[in-house]
């Protein structure tokens, strides 16, 4: 067997190394994402492991039949064509829930850091410029309200974690009806219903909304200069799903003219982003370069998880994470 990495943006491959040499499995490392370099390299292989490749319908079809699965570094998806696949008996597996906690930190992270104006003050004092009037305004937790859209796994992550600081939280999802209550475990124990909202209403309510939605056609721009209309004067925007969620632009403009008070990214329509992008120029912003989904610890079970999923479609077995199933029930019948 033999499985081909056909793009990756780790430092080494020791991980996947060790892994592959104690299953007997052949292991080669490539930097193409696009189609051609994908094509290119997956000849003799059974199976793909990718991180942002360009795996869309015309790869697909031109991938060779001997590709029995492809398998993503992450849990979103959406360079994949999982139809395509599907259609070509192939197994698309990704790493569900691995960055729950990681990415759920970095997400309060960037809401406290907006908050409070850490990177600001820094930033001002290291210029020289000791009074904090120079980064005014500086918020609090308290009395403030957290809005959460989507409520997955790093979604109710992100709501437990609000709440346990001491925000009044809410939520949007497209799993949940507005209207109703929402069920929060919380790390110390016991349980606290949150409302859930519309999307429209939790704009207009909050003082923090934090996005954690997967990118699919309903939830491109998401966050538009229409929805950006509705905020409060002063709202913080906090993005660590996809970068075409929200409408970048429209941020750096309604930040411009004061129109919401601050954002926190993590991710970008385009990464990387480009230096003339007109957030960069914005005032009341903390960016990151897509990191939020990475920690030592998380990074190892992403990769390890990566590997065992297609070593598992290989070796005839369910894999823990498949967005596809069918095609493996398909081939046993």
């Amino acid at each position: 067997m033999k499985l081909v990495v056909t793009d990756n943006d780790f430092d080494d491959f020791s991980v996947e190394q060790g892994l592959a040499d104690r299953a007997g499995v052949d292991l080669a490392v490539f930097h193409g994402p696009t189609t051609e370099e994908i094509v290119r390299h997956a000849a003799g292989a059974d199976g793909l492991l990718t991180s942002y490749g360009d795996y869309h319908a015309e790869t697909m079809r031109r991938l060779p039949e001997s590709i029995r699965v492809i398998s993503r570094t992450g849990t979103g998806y959406d360079n994949i064509d999982v139809s395509a696949a599907t259609a070509r008996g192939i197994a698309v597996c990704n790493v569900n829930g691995y960055g729950t906690e990681v990415v759920s930190d970095h997400a309060i992270a960037l809401a406290l850091d907006c908050l409070r104006g850490v990177s600001a003050t820094d930033r001002t004092l290291r210029a020289g410029i000791w009074p904090y009037q120079a980064a005014r305004p500086l918020g609090q937790v308290k009395g403030r309200t957290f809005g959460v859209v989507g409520m997955g796994n790093i979604g109710t992550a992100v709501a437990r974690k609000a709440l346990g600081l001491g925000f009044h939280v809410v939520c949007t999802s497209h799993s949940l009806v507005a209207g109703t209550r929402c069920e929060v475990a919380l790390s110390t124990g016991g349980t606290v219903d949150i409302d859930v909202l519309t999307l429209d209403e939790l704009l207009r309510q909050c003082d923090v909304v934090s996005f954690h939605v997967a990118l699919v056609p309903a939830t491109h721009h998401l966050l538009s200069a229409n929805k950006i209309a509705l905020m409060r004067p002063g709202a913080l925007v906090i993005n660590c799903s996809r970068g075409a969620v929200c409408d970048t632009v429209a941020i750096a403009q309604a930040l411009e003219e004061g129109r919401i008070g601050g954002a926190g990214l993590d991710v970008f329509e385009q990464e990387p982003v480009s230096p003339e992008h007109p957030i960069f120029s914005a005032p009341r912003t903390v960016l990151t370069p897509h990191v939020a989904y990475w920690s030592e610890e998380s990074g190892l079970e992403l990769r390890t998880r990566t590997f065992e999923n297609a070593l598992a479609v290989l070796q005839g077995r369910m894999p823990r994470d498949i967005l596809n199933p069918e095609v493996l029930r398909q081939n046993e019948a």
